[in-house]
């Protein structure tokens, strides 16, 4: 951009802001956020209109001060080379930097958490491949969530102004700024939140069509009753026996389950000798496979995922990922209670007990998965997160109370203390 494109764009923007348009804040303040506008040639009166214009168009909401205070120290420091320049203005801006510096400390002291602070509960987890479920799977969960919801600059900066009275715009992409990315608690369910996922593609259809290669299992599943299937030259046989049953291949209960090989390169997993027919990359999802099993109209998705926690502090919820819908598929949600009582119990009490067991509970955290309703396929590649899991407060660690109620409680406690 050179100085004759700078100063028209520069007198658009202020055309904007002089009109109050929705727009003008996140485009004036990318504009200056990705341009050196002193290096552009402007003059230091255009560049001071333009900041001061932004600075007002700020949303009154402390949280965007940050932004709002770096424009202002820019505008001072701007302010002596104008001809604006006097003893007044230099002043007040004074004012609106040590304000606004202040109401963002009352906002960042506010954001601190308040009260005692309790103990770290600690999780413990036992399964056959810590290094991905723990860690590479984390990362990939973040990348996958910061890819699918990145805000443009446009879109982050909208988020920092009100504007004027609003117009209906659907088709000007410069005024949205309404998208999932920027609300917090659905972002903290994706991006802050402990996810389950396979290091393979894993598919799930109602008829036998392209298995995927690492192997395939097939169940009779219905609400109330399921049972475990063979398939062999077009005929379904009982995977327990090999009884041939009278089962049409077109029957809607049909569920079939098959596996890619390992697609994730830092996946580690070493059980037993590998041998030209099962390869490394097929023994994990093969044994997963292995494992799955039909729960009436749900899939359950065996990983040896057994998790360890302080049930009188702590629950574990576990349900779907937020997203899993995409996929065709829905998610059985469950909260993981003193299940097992496993330090109490003789009957769970392993034999090889661990000093760090001592008073912990124990569950094994499975996927429980569902084709949608209407869908007949889905498919879900590797590292898309398929499960969450949410430590939560024990149900007596809580109260839920009215708030006519807490004022009450709180104007009595108030009246004895007088």
């Amino acid at each position: 951009m050179d100085l004759k494109e700078a100063r028209g764009y520069v007198n658009y923007l202020l055309t904007l802001s002089i009109r109050r348009e929705e727009c003008f804040g996140a485009l004036a303040f990318t504009f200056i956020k990705e341009h050196d506008i002193e290096g552009l040639g402007l003059l230091p009166e255009e560049q001071f209109n333009l900041l001061m214009a932004v600075i007002q168009a700020f949303a009154p909401e402390p949280k965007r001060y940050t932004q709002k205070l770096e424009l202002l120290q820019r505008a001072k420091e701007l302010l002596d080379r104008t001809q604006y320049s006097n003893p007044d203005l230099a002043r007040q801006l004074d004012y609106d930097i040590r304000k606004t510096k202040a109401e963002l400390e009352i906002y960042n002291e506010a954001m601190r958490p308040a009260g005692q602070p309790i103990d770290k509960q600690l999780l413990i987890v036992q399964t056959d491949v810590p290094d991905y479920f723990l860690d590479v799977a984390q990362k990939r969960a973040g990348a996958y969530y910061q890819k699918k919801y990145h805000l443009t600059k446009e879109a982050k900066a909208g988020q920092h102004f009100t504007g004027g009275a609003r117009k209906f715009e659907p088709n000007n992409e410069d005024v949205h700024r309404e998208f999932p990315g920027a609300c917090g608690p659905f972002m903290n369910s994706r991006a802050n939140a402990f996810h389950l996922m396979l290091p393979f593609d894993l598919k799930i259809t109602r008829k036998a069509e392209e298995p995927l290669e690492a192997g395939v299992r097939v169940y009779y599943s219905k609400t109330g009753y399921s049972f475990p299937l063979a398939y062999d030259r077009d005929k379904l046989l009982s995977y327990n026996d090999g009884e041939v049953l009278p089962i049409d291949l077109d029957d809607p209960n049909l569920l079939f389950v098959s596996a890619s090989r390992v697609k994730e390169p830092e996946f580690k997993y070493q059980f037993g000798d590998p041998s030209p027919e099962n390869p490394l990359e097929f023994s994990y999802p093969r044994a997963v496979l292995e494992r799955t099993v039909s729960l009436g109209a749900f899939l359950q998705v065996v990983c040896n995922f057994k998790i360890w926690f302080d049930a009188s502090k702590v629950s574990v919820l576990v349900q779907g990922a937020p997203d899993l819908h995409e996929y065709g598929l829905q998610g059985g949600s469950g909260l993981m209670t003193r299940t097992h009582a496993s330090d109490k119990i003789p009957a769970y009490v392993e034999s090889s007990k661990e000093p760090w067991q001592e008073g912990l509970s124990f569950n094994f955290v499975n996927m429980h998965l569902q084709l949608s309703p209407g869908t007949d396929s889905a498919f879900i590649p590797f590292n898309t997160p398929i499960f969450t899991v949410h430590p939560v407060l024990n149900r007596q660690c809580f109260q839920l109370m009215n708030a006519e109620e807490a004022t009450r409680n709180w104007e009595e406690q108030k009246s004895r203390k007088k």
